[in-house]
């Protein structure tokens, strides 16, 4: 049963951009790489700017289709699991993304089709 659409996900960009930003102050990433800091803060800043060029809701400028949006998601997520595994990042930096990119990776499965804006 998918539930997240397109108005839903457009409220989530904002405040998940801005924990990328700041949760790694708040938990001290880095311990185990300070890329584990670094990928965060600019995986956010550029969520951020991302959120605000989508063609959706809370868009401030319609220059990215929502659908690349929603793909730029996915990729994000499959950095993020797999971002542990290749850069050696262990305990709470490790846990950290492993966690990040299954929420966005159901969130993204969970995309609910706007049929309304589907042509026949």
């Amino acid at each position: 049963m998918k539930f997240v659409t397109k108005q839903i996900h457009a409220y989530l960009d904002y405040p998940v951009a801005l924990a990328l930003i700041g949760l790694p102050f708040i938990l001290s990433l880095g311990s185990s790489s300070p890329l584990a800091f670094q990928l965060s803060l600019v995986t956010g800043i550029a969520a951020l700017i991302l959120t605000i060029v989508t063609d959706h809701q809370t868009g401030l400028i319609a220059l990215v289709p929502y659908k690349i949006h929603l793909l730029v998601d996915f990729l994000v997520a499959l950095v993020f699991i797999a971002a542990p595994f290749i850069f050696s990042f262990e305990g709470l930096d490790a846990y950290y993304y492993w966690l990040n990119g299954a929420a966005v990776l159901f969130v993204v499965s969970m995309h609910k089709a706007d049929l309304s804006s589907q042509k026949n």
